[in-house]
C-alpha cells in the first residue's frame, strides 16, 4: 500500500510539472494551447537523442531538455502563437491541436516510430526497501527535483516583481503598458518557461511514460484533467490535482486493473460536479 502511495505521488509530480505550463497559459494569459505536450516530447527527445548519439550524460540532458523547448517555445509564441491571444477560444484550440498532428508526423518521419529507451545512471536504478515501503531511487530523484521546482515557481509567481508584473499584464495589459510594463517580453518569458518546464517533464518522464510520436495526444487529456479539477488561479489547484490523477491511476491500475482509465474519469467527474470551476479559483469566483 504504500509503496503504490509513493508511486502515485512520484507520478503525480511528474504530471504536475508537465501540466503546469498548461495551467499558466490557460489561467495567467488566458490562452488555450493544446499544443503543449508537444513541448513535452521535444524535450524527452532532445535528452534520448543526446543520450543515445552523443553520450551526453543523463545530468546534463535535463537543462538542455528545458532550454532546448524554452526557445523553441519563445520562437513560435513570438511567431505563430502571439496573433492568437486575442483570437476566440475555438481559434487557438483548433490551431494548437493542428500544430500538434504537425508535430507528430515530423517527429514519426525525422525520427521514427518506434518507442525510445533511456538508460538511466545506475545510481538511479537501484530501489530502497524500508519495511513495507519500496522506493525507486528513480521515483525519489523526481519527487526531489519536481518539489523543487514547485516551491521555487510559487515563490516566482507570488514573490517576485515579476510575478506582480504577469498578474498585472493579464488584468489589464493596456493599464500594464501605461505602467511600462513590457507586455509583450511578460507574455514571451512566460510561455517560454512554460515550455521549458513541459520540455523538462517530458525528459524526466521519457524513463517512466514512454516515448514515442504518439506522446502529445497520449497524454493531451491527463494535461486537460490537472488543469480543469485544479483550477488555473494558482499553481496549488494543479498540484493537488496532479497529485489525486497520480495516486488514483497508479492505485486503480494495481487493485482494479481491468478498469483501466476509468477510476481517473469517474474521480475527476466527480470533483468537477462538487467545483466545477476546479478545486481552486480566484477570489471573488463562485466556489
Amino acid at each position: 500500500m504504500l509503496t503504490i502511495l509513493f508511486d502515485g505521488i512520484a507520478y503525480g509530480m511528474l504530471l504536475f510539472v508537465l501540466a503546469v505550463g498548461l495551467a499558466v497559459t490557460m489561467g495567467l494569459m488566458n490562452f488555450i494551447n493544446l499544443a503543449h505536450g508537444a513541448f513535452a516530447m521535444v524535450g524527452g527527445y532532445i535528452t534520448v537523442l543526446l543520450m543515445q548519439r552523443l553520450d551526453v550524460p543523463f545530468l546534463v540532458c535535463l537543462p538542455v531538455a528545458f532550454a532546448g523547448s524554452a526557445l523553441l517555445g519563445a520562437v513560435l509564441e513570438r511567431t505563430l502563437y502571439r496573433p492568437l491571444y486575442s483570437k476566440p477560444h475555438l481559434d487557438q484550440v483548433l490551431f494548437s491541436i493542428g500544430l500538434v498532428f504537425m508535430a507528430v508526423a515530423a517527429v514519426d518521419y525525422y525520427v521514427g516510430s518506434t518507442q525510445q529507451i533511456i538508460q538511466l545512471p545506475a545510481w538511479l536504478k537501484g530501489r530502497t526497501e524500508i519495511g513495507s515501503l519500496g522506493m525507486g531511487h528513480y521515483r525519489l530523484f523526481i519527487i526531489a527535483v519536481c518539489a523543487a521546482l514547485t516551491v521555487g515557481l510559487q515563490y516566482i509567481l507570488a514573490k517576485t516583481r515579476f510575478g506582480s508584473r504577469l498578474r498585472a499584464s493579464v488584468d489589464d495589459q493596456r493599464v500594464a503598458a501605461g505602467m511600462g510594463i513590457n507586455v509583450n517580453i511578460v507574455f514571451l518569458s512566460t510561455f517560454a518557461f512554460g515550455s521549458g518546464l513541459a520540455g523538462l517533464g517530458g525528459a524526466l518522464g521519457a524513463e517512466v511514460l514512454g516515448l514515442d510520436p504518439s506522446f502529445p495526444l497520449k497524454f493531451m487529456i491527463y494535461f486537460l484533467i490537472v488543469v480543469a479539477v485544479g483550477g488555473t488561479s494558482s499553481i496549488t489547484g494543479p498540484l493537488l490535482a496532479a497529485l489525486l490523477l497520480g495516486i488514483a491511476d497508479v492505485a486503480g491500475k494495481y487493485y482494479i486493473p481491468k478498469m483501466g482509465a476509468f477510476i481517473v474519469y469517474s474521480l475527476m467527474i466527480v470533483i468537477l460536479l462538487w467545483k466545477p470551476n476546479g478545486l481552486f479559483v480566484r477570489q471573488g469566483g463562485k466556489a
